[in-house]
């Protein structure tokens, strides 16, 4: 009996086939007349350096039902974008729309202090808009108006005074970079007559580096030039918007009930465009080219399919680098998950990794460039043993942190084994690169040590919002130098949450196995269990020591690399207590000495041995911030004798070689507790 032979090709999966048919059916029909409000949607704004503007923007060639209220946009002199935001004109600076965020500027304040009429910043700003997180919304205010010489304000207050010509009358006014409720007990209203009973004032948004100018150098002009470089803006595209894309469509909104409208190529729908509303056309040739293609899509599947077993019987097994668990998460968090980038596309942006930043705990860093965001840092990481799951969640809540103080998370790759996270780039680089030099930052003595405090506030400012400011209370673990980057401005960033640890609810402390951080930065609860739990005041201990490194009180011209004699708790707090000298720079003035020595006092509350001994992170914003003869000293330092943990329960970051008196105690503690533990 003849057995019919079983050719491969009846091996093909039907689906293969049909879906082939249909993908060239698709392509080669033709759309019946197009919906007009669709065409006019599908269209884009440009101007200038604004380019590729679509929803929720209209304006131009775009009608109003193809964006939202207050997102209008003109182009004058066909150079320059503008941003009409309930009839309040805004100079667009610069545009991301993948980021979907923009720098702006008020028009009728550009160039000038002196507008032809004086106006808050719409509040329609932050019912459309939400501002971006380096971004100050009232720290900024300007007095019309003021008749008198100001009398003396609360230190708190920088002022000036500026001269405006309005309407052919001269006008007095002043600024000030402190907002209003932040002056203690003093009401907006009386606050005018301190600057001889102005008349007027008004409330500017600006970036947080153009304030920290104006207290450095308090002048018209930069205030000026802190108006002109404007603020940022973020917006977001809702859901419905995502799946009408998805669909086909294009998003807008019905001009008569103002609800959300989905333009597609027949009509509009309340959400997404109807799959059956669809019309094809197929023409007579179309039906030949689709039976040759099919022909040919088989033939190319069959050959496929010869190799594929071919290469099957010598390669017995090979390992996908498609990780279904990831795709999973990625869809349960939808638009909470930032951008995943290919490993190809990070040795692009890298130009194969040839720029080296540094080397962290957990990987090295890298320079890139990703067209459409500009500069970038790359971190490959290395031996992390988290789960798909652990990691997607970390990435997710990261990426919904928005500070001016903490590192922005711009993208992520998981690829088989390739684990990577794409951050924006710091020019400055890390903290500890300014350290230990008198010549820290490259400036000017008289700005040197106001810069480092107030660096030291920002790196406060920075955790106390992943404390309480975020949506879920990030513990951040790792708090030194290297961990801490800075913008051009030389504003400080939290970066490497490696070590982080995320609190759910109300939850301030933590369970973990073993210790996690740097040696001269670890909080002793992590070694001595008996002192209390982990918790966010393990973050303000290494703040503290960090801060003290900072300061740096012994010999300035120290290596790095020499650690092995950093800091004395007890000898700082001998000397502060008897006055005594701190070994500060000959070239210090008075007022330096003061913020030196707050910065130590308030450090010094921070490294205590007791966890409930130590401020939380917002007291001490307001310790730094506030007089320094307001400051109380605070209990002496103590030693403390910690048990010695299981070796494989250590996470540590950076060893350093060398090891302070005080760790030596504490090792040597640790060997005789070792039977105890």
């Amino acid at each position: 009996m003849m057995h019919r032979h079983h050719h491969p090709i009846w091996d093909l999966p039907l689906c293969f086939v049909i879906a082939t048919t249909l993908i060239l059916i698709l392509a080669l029909t033709r759309c019946g007349a197009d919906d007009a409000s669709f065409l006019n949607c599908s269209s884009t704004i440009q101007c200038g350096i604004l380019q590729n503007a679509s929803y929720p923007f209209w304006g131009r060639s775009r009608a109003s039902y193809c964006g939202l209220p207050n997102f209008e946009l003109t182009c004058q002199d066909n150079t320059t974008p503008l941003l009409n935001i309930s009839s309040q004109i805004f100079r667009v600076l610069q545009f991301n729309d993948s980021l979907k965020t923009m720098t702006v500027a008020r028009n009728d304040y550009w160039g000038t202090l002196c507008p032809a009429s004086y106006t808050n910043t719409t509040q329609a700003v932050t019912s459309s808009f939400g501002y971006t997180s380096d971004t100050v919304a009232s720290n900024l205010t300007l007095y019309y108006g003021c008749e008198a010489s100001p009398t003396t304000i609360a230190s708190a207050i920088v002022n000036s005074q500026f001269n405006c010509t309005t309407n052919g009358n001269n006008v007095t006014g002043y600024f000030i970079t402190k907002k209003v409720s932040d002056i203690t007990n003093i009401d907006p209203t009386i606050l005018a007559t301190y600057f001889g009973g102005c008349t007027t004032s008004v409330v500017l948004p600006a970036n947080q580096s153009a304030i920290q100018e104006i207290e450095w150098n308090p002048t018209s002009a930069t205030v000026e030039s802190a108006i002109d470089n404007g603020f940022g803006l973020q917006w977001t595209v809702d859901d419905q918007c995502t799946l009408c894309l998805a669909s086909g469509g294009q998003c807008g909104r019905d001009n008569s009930s103002g609800d959300f409208a989905c333009y597609c190529q027949d009509k509009s729908y309340s959400s997404t465009c109807s799959g059956s509303s669809r019309q094809f056309i197929l023409s007579p040739a179309g039906v030949l080219v689709i039976i040759v293609a099919s022909i040919s899509a088989i033939a190319i599947i069959f050959i496929l399919k010869i190799k594929t077993r071919i290469f099957s019987w010598k390669v017995p097994f090979v390992k996908s680098e498609k990780d279904p668990d990831i795709e999973k998460l990625m869809v349960i968090h939808g638009s909470l998950v930032p951008r995943r980038y290919r490993y190809i596309d990070l040795k692009k942006m890298t130009n194969s990794f040839s720029k080296k930043l540094g080397q962290g705990g957990f990987g090295a860093v890298y320079k890139g460039e990703i067209r459409d965001v500009g500069l970038v840092a790359v971190k490959i990481l290395t031996g992390s043993k988290s789960s798909p799951e652990e990691f997607i969640n970390e990435v997710v809540s990261i990426s919904r942190t928005s500070h001016v103080n903490v590192i922005t998370l711009l993208g992520f790759c998981y690829e088989g084994k390739k684990r990577a996270l794409v951050f924006e780039y710091m020019p400055n680089g890390s903290l500890d690169k300014f350290m230990y030099s008198g010549k820290a930052l490259n400036m000017s003595s008289s700005l040197e040590w106001k810069i480092l405090y107030q660096i030291a506030i920002g790196i406060a400012r920075g955790l106390e919002y992943l404390h309480r400011g975020c949506n879920i209370k990030i513990l951040h673990f790792d708090i030194k130098p290297q961990n801490i980057l800075l913008d051009r401005d030389f504003i400080p960033k939290i970066s490497d949450f490696g070590l982080a640890k995320l609190c759910l609810g109300q939850e301030s402390a933590v369970s973990i196995l073993g210790m996690r951080g740097t040696i001269g930065f670890i909080a002793p609860e992590f070694v001595c269990r008996n002192l209390g739990r982990v918790s966010h005041k393990s973050d303000v201990y290494s703040y503290g020591m960090l801060v003290l490194e900072m300061v740096g009180i012994r010999d300035f011209d120290i290596k790095v690399s020499n650690s092995s004699e950093m800091y004395f708790p007890e000898w700082i707090y001998r000397n502060l207590e008897l006055g005594k000298d701190l070994k500060l720079p000959l070239n210090v003035t008075e007022e330096e000495e003061v913020l030196v020595r707050k910065m130590i006092i308030v450090s010094l509350w921070c490294i205590q041995t007791n966890p409930s001994d130590r401020p939380p992170i917002v007291k001490v914003i307001e310790m730094l911030e506030g007089s320094f003869e307001s400051l109380q000293m605070p209990p002496k330092p103590i030693s403390y004798s910690p048990t010695r943990p299981s070796s494989q329960h250590w996470e540590m970051t950076t060893l350093s070689s060398n090891w302070s008196h005080e760790e030596e105690r504490i090792l040597e503690n640790i060997e005789e507790n070792n039977n105890t533990w």
